[in-house]
């Protein structure tokens, strides 16, 4: 009996899939639940496991886009299991049994003392081109170098030899165009604008410095930047309304809870899983949720409902170096804060420079809903607490804040 398996829907609103990758081959045996394939979505990548043992037989190659519910592969069941589960290969055919022969054929040419030997309207050219005669391969009689030869002659931009010129084509995966879509579609479509500050980082570094290894112990997590950032942003937004907002035709939605979406750098590409509810998290709240989503989309194993549903996003580039950047809007939000790397520079301190830790960051958002007023005050508002987060996200009790 041919079990028939069909492509599982991976989440609402999701017709159509890719096979990313088989990680079986045709004539296989696979066991009940072994993952069988990798399939991209247009927001994240699924395994695709067996739903029965027995010999596979495929029915889709990879990078083919296959609608929900089609059938991708054959599974025999009534197949029997080869001694040790070894890989039976089905029938060959006669075309995978065919052992096909390669000719080829050379053309010879007789060399004489005119092979290689330019005309004089031929040298004059490849003299004016800085081409040796050497690098040219000549077409007349006997390998003599015309005029034509000389003419079509490339100089060549380095040392004269044989080089590697090697380009690939690759399909790009369902995941990495639907992001290209929607990066295009955001710059046309909203009026996207981006504000910049600076933050002093060295009140976070002194606090992580005194408590780290504290936190660490308690909580079986690292004290890192994300959940002070995540928190000042949870407080800016309780500020600024406007910016936890998004637009709905003619109506601006806004959201009375803060889910905030985190941008990882995942194998198949970014990957925004989203922090429910992070106005009920603590510190130790935020970094848990943070290392178990980072997990998750690392390995591939992250849900397309964990990746949907944000009212504002946090991008920290600074995790590559980056100085500054202008990030882009992830729709349907409004907003997105840009984190960069901490670099030490000198800076006004009660007249006298100082040297400190300062990050850039940078606010894009849509200037449909969010005027200046509120973005400006926003990242204001974050600045203010990242640089005074005693005050202003651990209400003066550091030890309790920190649940230690």
């Amino acid at each position: 009996m041919a079990l028939e398996m069909k492509v599982p829907s991976p989440g609402e609103s999701i017709t159509e899939v890719e096979i990313a990758e088989w990680l079986v081959e045709d004539g296989d045996w696979v066991e009940k639940d072994q993952a069988i394939a990798e399939v991209d979505s247009d927001k994240a990548t699924l395994e695709l496991p067996a739903e029965a043992s027995g010999i596979i037989t495929l029915k889709a190659e990879e990078g083919d886009a296959v609608a929900v519910g089609a059938v991708v592969c054959l599974i025999d069941t009534e197949a029997e299991k080869p001694e040790g589960g070894a890989p039976t290969s089905k029938p060959s055919t006669n075309a995978e049994t065919k052992v096909e022969t390669e000719v080829v054929t050379k053309k010879t040419t007789t060399e004489t003392y005119a092979t290689g030997t330019a005309s004089p309207a031929a040298k004059k050219i490849l003299a004016e081109k800085k081409i040796e005669t050497s690098a040219v391969s000549g077409s007349g009689k006997d390998g003599r170098i015309t005029k034509g030869d000389a003419i079509n002659a490339v100089p060549s931009m380095g040392t004269l030899g044989d080089g590697e010129r090697g380009t690939s084509r690759k399909k790009l995966s369902m995941l990495r165009r639907k992001v290209a879509e929607r990066l295009v579609m955001v710059k046309n479509e909203t009026a996207m604008l981006t504000t910049f500050n600076e933050v002093d980082m060295s009140p976070i570094f002194e606090l992580r410095k005194q408590y780290k290894e504290d936190f660490k112990e308690k909580h079986g997590v690292g004290l890192g930047f994300m959940s002070f950032f995540t928190l000042a942003v949870v407080r800016a937004l309780e500020l600024f309304p406007d910016v936890n907002s998004m637009i709905d035709g003619d109506f601006q939605i806004k959201h009375d809870f803060k889910d905030i979406s985190i941008a990882v750098s995942g194998p198949k590409g970014l990957m925004v899983p989203v922090i429910r509810n992070a106005e009920n998290l603590s510190f130790r709240g935020v970094e848990a949720e943070v290392k178990r989503l980072a997990i998750l989309a690392r390995e591939g194993q992250i849900t397309v409902d964990e990746m949907t549903g944000g009212t504002f996003t946090i991008t920290n580039g600074g995790v590559f170096g980056s100085m500054l950047s202008t990030p882009i809007i992830n729709p349907p939000q409004s907003g997105i804060l840009g984190m960069h790397n901490i670099v030490e520079r000198p800076v006004a301190v009660n007249g006298e420079v100082k040297i400190r830790p300062i990050m850039y960051v940078a606010l894009s958002y849509d200037h449909r809903i969010i005027d200046g007023r509120e973005s400006v005050g926003f990242l204001v508002a974050v600045k203010e607490a990242l640089e005074n987060p005693t005050e202003h996200l651990m209400d003066n009790d550091i030890k309790k804040a920190l649940e230690l």
